[in-house]
């Protein structure tokens, strides 16, 4: 601690001696990179806190040994950030998509203009689902189109990655790291696999039913200093229902994998018309990287 604590009053002192306009640009960086360590630490200090009360340890009890009143400790045990926040991330999160290439028209028939990388609209539907259950949790989300040929920048903290390695193949070489799951492909297209139990799992959306499967997990970076959540279905709706089922599951699943390496596959059914998600459910168990 005393360690930290130096490296904090040293920084203050470099900040304090810099020039005015770098002091203004910096200050303003530390106090967001403070801000989340502050939040992250609010974070594990409840998720501890719930972790004590439920291995019967009462409020009072809490409240003698935090030094604290009982009132405070009832506090601390309903406000701040949910443990189970940390399934998506510690700070605003970035959800990179994989995107196609569309080409429209001037609208003067004229020359085509230049293309531009565009989402699905089931895409784009697992992103809003996506960025309001992470606001729920005190998380900003932004997305990021990523274009063909899915050059996606993985050695980034807080990423969600959307979409198959269909257009996203660099995702499809880190999926090897996955023991357990992946995706496959061959002439007739491309398949879920549970390489534990032998099972190929094939779209039913590609012989005409209104359902898809999707895989979900969290996978560690190139750089191995972090992991990121990996979210997508065979097809666009795939990674809908993937999504449907992670927001609707949030508790359950952080109580579970905590931020360690998993992976599951999920079924889900939708409305061919509105294309709506209908059901979302697990078809084999959520794997933990021990």
């Amino acid at each position: 601690m005393d360690d930290v604590k130096d490296l904090v009053k040293a920084d203050l002192e470099a900040l304090a001696a810099a020039p005015a306009e770098e002091r203004a640009t910096r200050a303003g960086r530390m106090l967001s990179w403070h801000q989340e360590v502050v939040g992250e630490i609010s974070r594990l200090r409840r998720e501890a806190l719930d972790e004590l009360i439920a291995s019967g340890y009462t409020p009072k009890e809490l409240a003698k040994m935090l030094s604290m009143t009982r009132s405070r400790v009832d506090q601390l045990l309903s406000s701040g950030p949910k443990p189970e926040r940390a399934l998506f991330g510690t700070a605003a999160v970035t959800v990179a998509i994989g995107g196609k290439w569309e080409t429209r028209t001037d609208g003067t028939g004229g020359p085509n203009v230049k293309p531009s990388a565009v989402l699905s609209a089931p895409a784009l539907a697992a992103f809003n689902l996506i960025s309001e259950t992470c606001a729920d949790y005190g998380l900003k989300a932004s997305s990021e189109i990523v274009p063909p040929p899915g050059m996606v920048r993985l050695t980034r903290s807080n990423l969600i990655v959307m979409a198959s390695p269909r257009l996203l193949p660099l995702v499809g070489q880190v999926l090897e790291a996955d023991e357990n799951l992946g995706f496959g492909t061959n002439d007739k297209g491309w398949y879920l696999i549970d390489r534990a139990t032998g099972t190929d799992y094939w779209s039913p959306a590609d012989d005409g039913e209104s359902a898809d499967y999707g895989y979900v997990g969290r996978l560690p970076r190139p750089d191995g200093k972090g992991t990121f959540l990996y979210v997508a279905g065979i097809h666009a709706m795939g990674t809908l229902g993937v999504a449907h089922y992670l927001c609707e599951h949030v508790t359950d699943l952080y109580q579970q994998v905590k931020t360690k390496r998993w992976s599951a596959l999920v079924k889900c059914t939708y409305d061919p018309g509105s294309r709506t998600i209908e059901s979302s459910e697990l078809v084999t168990p959520i794997y933990i990287d021990k």
